[in-house]
């Protein structure tokens, strides 16, 4: 099997535009052959791909964070999806890779033995609008209180994983709501919210089982969506996420559906598989078993 390998540059596997050894003979000892692109700037994985000749290609494999296979998945349906697409895989070496662990993934080595099995599953995909053009999800795509922190987070990175904790608190201090109307399948949700987010599989920042019950291949995503409620509920509230317990709180609820439509005053930053891309407005909606994955 010969595959595209999409590696984030900053990946401890990629120095000098080169794989690491280690890597290189893992794949090699699985008959995986493989041509490395390492990106060299945040979007170049996206514009890579225009350039791939993905005929060549048995596989098409993605190694970084949600983020990588976001931009991967992007630029394969924007710039090859009038053709069948080969198969994606998924080495996670990011710090989310919340995707990857309902395709049973959670390691390099989970990535491996899924590439040398060769067996696929397929999965769905969310489209959602911006300025006229589609885009799309895997994992999930939010806005509100949850995309807020992540945004504050991304100018705390030099304090790594702290840098979500210092989102939070940064973000409570100034806790607001904003307005919102959600169609959803038909039915409009006319309010203040907290936060909301489309969830096609069930994780978020690597292991917060936002969605419980989300199923990748089930023609549905599973929208969470968060009411008003105080900081301290908040604060209570959030520690769930990691157990998948925040149902419990009744200002959550959690809606199956398969078209979506926002619009928030003032205007919400979007965080598709965890990057910081568009605005509210905007339209979602299910394309089932679009894509196959490794698994």
């Amino acid at each position: 099997m010969k595959i595209a390998l999409i590696a984030n540059s900053r990946s401890k596997e990629v120095k000098n535009q080169n794989l690491s050894p280690d890597l290189a003979t893992k794949l090699l000892e699985r008959n995986i052959r493989f041509d490395l692109f390492a990106t060299q700037y945040h979007g170049h994985a996206f514009e890579m791909i225009r350039q791939i000749s993905i005929g060549e290609y048995d596989a098409i494999v993605a190694m970084g964070g949600d983020g990588t296979n976001y931009q991967v998945l992007n630029g394969l349906l924007k710039y090859h999806g009038d053709r069948q697409l080969p198969p994606l895989g998924i080495l996670p070496v990011g710090r989310g890779n919340s995707f990857a662990r309902d395709l049973q993934i959670f390691s390099i080595e989970d990535g491996l033995a899924a590439l040398g099995r060769q067996a696929t599953r397929t999965v769905d995909v969310c489209r959602f609008s911006q300025n006229d053009d589609d885009h799309y999800f895997v994992n999930l795509m939010g806005f509100g209180f949850v995309t807020d922190v992540a945004k504050t987070a991304a100018r705390f990175r030099w304090a790594a994983d702290f840098s979500y904790v210092i989102g939070v608190f940064h973000r409570l201090l100034g806790l607001k709501f904003h307005e919102m109307v959600l169609e959803i399948d038909g039915n409009v949700i006319s309010a203040k919210n907290c936060f909301v987010e489309i969830c096609n599989s069930r994780y978020t920042g690597g292991n917060m089982l936002m969605a419980p019950e989300a199923q990748i291949d089930d023609g549905l995503f599973d929208a969470v969506v968060l009411a008003p409620l105080s900081r301290l509920s908040l604060i209570s509230t959030f520690p769930k996420l990691f157990k998948g317990t925040h149902s419990e709180n009744p200002a959550v609820q959690f809606i199956q559906a398969k078209s979506a439509s926002v619009h928030t005053q003032p205007q919400k930053n979007l965080l598709p598989d965890g990057e910081i891309f568009g605005t509210t407005p905007t339209e979602i909606n299910i394309l089932p078993r679009l894509v196959r994955y490794f698994s």
